[in-house]
């Protein structure tokens, strides 16, 4: 588990900016999931149902003035552990220090892509 705190600013107002921080980088992709679909909900408070598919989340994303996330990582002995359950390590891997390492909208969109892959294999198991 890493902690994981998101970042999100909606529009270039800099007074809307907000945060939020999860347990693990998949709890911060499941938050930002809900976020778009706090706002599907907004958009259409008479719909019983809400349905989008992930580029319309991508495009959400995008719309974003500024979207990202820091990531804890730990070392343990000569290991940086970072949260794993994505399976996917990325390029910053960093095992010499102990710091919040920062994401962008396009590494967000990534995790979401195999978080949802990974979900729907399960469902269809």
């Amino acid at each position: 588990m890493s902690h994981t705190i998101l970042l999100v600013q909606p529009t270039k107002r800099p007074e809307g900016r907000t945060y939020a921080d999860y347990e693990s980088v998949n709890e911060c992709m499941e938050g930002v999931c809900k976020m778009y679909e706090e706002h599907l909900k907004r958009m259409n408070p008479n719909s019983p149902s809400i349905t989008y598919d992930i580029s319309q989340l991508f495009d959400f994303i995008d719309d974003l003035a500024d979207l990202s996330c820091l990531v804890w990582f730990m070392v343990l002995g000569t290991h940086s552990v970072s949260d794993t359950d994505l399976c996917i390590l990325t390029a910053s891997y960093r095992a010499d220090t102990q710091t919040y390492q920062p994401y962008n909208k396009d590494w967000i969109k990534e995790k979401i892509y195999v978080l949802l892959r990974r979900q729907a294999q399960q469902a269809g198991k």
